[in-house]
């Protein structure tokens, strides 16, 4: 999930006119939006109160309706670094880099096509329930290590984002910013399971859909910016013709993209939850359909940013080359009215937290379901409930401080993510549709092959 590499960002970042002190009006208002979405979350985990199956927890008992379970699928993938990281894009290298829209548009196209149906059919709780199936719970365990990486730091480095876009915009303080923003997300997800995840997805794809649209007109009709059209801002970028290889590296992160955004929990937690192998399959295609739809005015939002003369802007300069991946709150900033400011505010805040509390739910989900149920503990009692819910506070508290400490995650999450798409989606995909050309013996080489080629692969 390269797109967050915008979301990756030193937690010491400064836009160059920040003032002292915090915003209050701003303050006030996204304390509110705060708790309209606890509200909503703590509502629909009453909704289903004494009900405590695994399928319930996990899966919201395999009864998620259509529209919700569209609306859920495609909030979760354009969370906070989707948004920022297509803005940030646009700005700094072009269009035709821009590549997460349509590479997570063709996973879940792909997904629909060739997963949702056989997972939904063969009434799976996760992901990693083939790869057991197939190459015995023990090691089937041990493909968990490379998904929880992945999920951890997905919310880690939304997370980061989000208490940047604080401290700029409100001057908050990086570290209570992401405190406050996790605990939120954990507190309904804690309760509620998917059902809350999912009614507060629906919730925060609205206030991502509304504020990212309204910052575009009163931003292009700002001052300071220049004219859209490619001839003379060039907001489309270019692979240079003296540099063919570049195709290859371009090639090689769509690819990433494309495959490497499958084998993801957070994905088939919302498959698996359709009432119907066919709903599971509309939901993976009107998903793709939706991710790609959202990041239109993200994309425009970065048009304009790169046709803005900075230094004609409340901002003061140009937008230095270490500040680029906050291009959008920038843009809310400098380039619109307060009130607007806040409405992207808020955009930015529902997309962190649409993607952070899926994560945070699918990393518990596989190990209650998958390690603890099926290795450490084997049997059908309720503590596998309970210890998912253990579990969603040592992933909240490991990406929440992971945060706050790490100044750049992207390295780390690039490298979890190249292990995800290298490590998980071979072995699923040969698991799902080829079960009897693959067993224990080579999954694990290719485990450690994978993983040691990557590794090297990063130095």
């Amino acid at each position: 999930m390269e797109s967050l590499e915008s979301a990756v960002n030193s937690t010491n970042f400064a836009d160059g006119r920040r003032t002292e002190g915090v915003n209050v009006v701003g303050l006030v208002s996204i304390i509110i939006f705060y708790l309209v979405i606890l509200g909503i979350g703590l509502w629909s985990a009453w909704r289903r109160r004494g009900v405590k199956t695994t399928d319930e927890v996990m899966l919201a008992g395999r009864d998620i309706g259509s529209l919700v379970g569209i609306l859920t699928m495609t909030a979760t993938w354009v969370g906070g670094g989707y948004i920022n990281g297509t803005a940030e894009a646009i700005f700094s290298s072009g269009l035709i880099w821009c590549q997460a829209p349509f590479g997570y548009a063709i996973s879940l196209t792909l997904g629909g096509l060739f997963f949702a149906k056989k997972m939904r059919e063969a009434r799976y709780v996760t992901m990693l329930d083939p790869l057991q199936e197939r190459y015995g719970a023990r090691w089937g365990a041990m493909l968990y290590l490379p998904a929880l990486a992945g999920e951890t730091l997905w919310s880690a480095s939304i997370l980061a984002a989000l208490g940047s876009t604080l401290t700029v915009i409100l001057g908050l303080g990086n570290t209570v910013s992401i405190i406050v923003s996790a605990a939120i997300a954990v507190v309904y997800t804690l309760f509620g399971g998917l059902y809350s995840v999912a009614y507060t997805d629906v919730v925060q794809l609205f206030c991502i859909f509304i504020g990212l649209w309204v910052t575009v007109p009163f931003a292009m009709r700002n001052e300071a910016v220049g004219s859209l059209h490619p001839g003379f801002t060039d907001w489309l970028g270019s692979i240079p013709s003296d540099t063919p290889w570049v195709w290859g590296e371009w090639t090689d992160f769509a690819l990433l993209l494309i495959f490497g955004g499958i084998p993801w929990q957070a994905y088939f937690q919302r498959v698996l939850s359709a009432r119907t192998s066919k709903q599971a399959q509309v939901l993976s295609f009107a998903g793709s359909f939706g991710c790609f739809f959202m990041a239109v005015p993200a994309c425009v939002i970065g048009a304009i940013a790169k046709a803005t003369d900075w230094s004609a802007t409340s901002f003061g300069k140009e937008v230095p080359a270490d500040q680029t991946k906050m291009i959008l709150p920038l843009v809310m900033q400098h380039l619109t009215p307060q009130w607007v400011t806040f409405l992207g505010l808020g955009a930015v805040s529902a997309a962190v937290m649409s993607s952070a509390d899926s994560s945070v739910l699918s990393g518990s989900s596989m190990f209650a379901n998958n390690i603890y149920k099926n290795v450490i503990r084997r049997s059908v009692s309720r503590e596998p409930g309970y210890c998912g819910k253990l579990k969603v506070l040592v992933v909240a508290s490991i990406s929440t401080v992971t945060a706050i400490v790490v100044n750049s995650i992207y390295e780390l999450f690039y490298l979890c993510g190249d292990l995800v798409y290298v490590m998980l989606f071979p072995q699923l995909a040969l698991a799902v549709h080829a079960p009897e050309y693959v067993n224990t013996y080579g999954s694990i080489c290719a485990y450690v092959l994978g993983f040691i080629l990557r590794i090297l692969g990063e130095f």
